[in-house]
């Protein structure tokens, strides 16, 4: 690797791609950088690089998944990209369409403007869930014991979210893409992140960020009976950057998963490191009553009781990463949460 290799990664305001831009920096890359609204450029510089640093190499371009301007121009002289872009919303959309065409449009036109670039290699991010989701009730009781594996795809005509079934078809296409002429020799390789927890790098955070949020801001008497296939932002960076670099990750998905891990055992990790958090369950139908009145804890509901394995045997041996644990991640999420005061 030489500085003169550059990377461009989307998405850069989102929590995911600032700890991706910090590794590359970090390793040395030069990073092009994307942003949908130019504004935030000295935002995301000050959260990567707080010391200043890096000087030129890091920069910024705008882009917007919904829009074919500026992708070309973006992709000239990038050796690799890594597309974070996609949308992840705190509740259910009006319409599904709302998630799935961008995340599907976005996805193919980073890859086909990359690919008319002469990028080696794209490194998309999709999700766990577009590999367990969309099974109805009877399937899930049926499988409780099941290992859920690369191999496996959501089923997108199951009862499945709008944001499970815009990352599952945006993966989908994205495959079917790399089958194309217009792939070229470009190589594609796709990280599944679950639950994404761990520290922030400044005073926003993810969606999944709500699971520490809410537990620690004092606004929750107990804990419903969730439960998430979890992994720290730092594996998440880590595991875009070998699956970029490491030559069998060509072709290959990787499902990212330290643990799993219910509300009620974060929230008492949390109270033994000295937060206020919650040490008792919520009882199912309180949640289902109050999520009649909050759209966020709608989203919540089908997921009580249940819980989905995942087999990271991949992150752990082609990616070589050893992942952070649950006590690690929730405990560094709550402790940057308060250092910039985010909650």
């Amino acid at each position: 690797m030489t500085q003169s290799e550059t990377v461009l990664v989307t998405g850069a305001t989102g929590f995911i791609a600032k700890h991706c831009i910090k590794k590359l920096l970090d390793e040395g890359y030069t990073v092009r950088a994307s942003l949908r609204t130019p504004g935030r450029a000295d935002d995301v510089r000050a959260a990567v690089d707080p010391e200043g640093k890096v000087g030129e190499r890091l920069s910024f371009v705008t882009l917007n998944l919904d829009s074919d301007e500026g992708w070309d121009d973006a992709m000239q002289g990038c050796t690799y990209v890594q597309h974070v872009a996609s949308p992840f919303p705190p509740e259910e959309p009006d319409h599904e369409d709302e998630l799935i065409i961008p995340a599907r449009e976005g996805a193919l036109r980073a890859l086909g403007a990359a690919a008319k670039a002469g990028v080696k290699r794209v490194v998309l991010t999709s999700s766990v869930a577009s590999i367990a989701y969309g099974r109805t009730d009877k399937q899930e009781r049926a499988e409780q014991s099941r290992v859920f594996s690369e191999a496996d795809w959501s089923d997108v005509q199951g009862p499945i979210s709008a944001y499970a079934k815009s990352k599952t078809l945006a993966e989908r296409a994205a495959w079917d893409f790399m089958k194309t002429s217009a792939a070229g020799a470009m190589e594609l390789a796709v990280i599944n992140p679950g639950t994404v927890l761990g520290p922030l790098l400044d005073n926003s955070f993810s969606t999944s960020g709500q699971v520490i949020s809410r537990l620690i801001d004092g606004k929750v008497p107990a804990c419903p009976r969730l439960n998430w296939s979890v992994i720290d932002v730092r594996d998440v960076a880590s595991a875009h950057f070998e699956a970029m670099i490491r030559p069998q990750a060509a072709g290959k998905r990787f499902i990212l998963v330290s643990d799993n891990a219910w509300m009620l055992d974060i929230s008492k990790i949390l109270a033994k490191a000295g937060y206020k958090s919650p040490k008792r369950a919520l009882p199912d139908f309180v949640l289902r009553l109050m999520a009649v009145f909050d759209k966020t804890l709608r989203m919540t509901v089908h997921g009580l009781g249940k819980h989905t394995l995942m087999d990271n045997s991949a992150l752990r041996k082609d990616l070589g990463i050893t992942p952070y644990t649950v006590e690690e991640m929730s405990i560094a999420m709550a402790k940057t949460m308060r250092e910039f005061d985010a909650v």
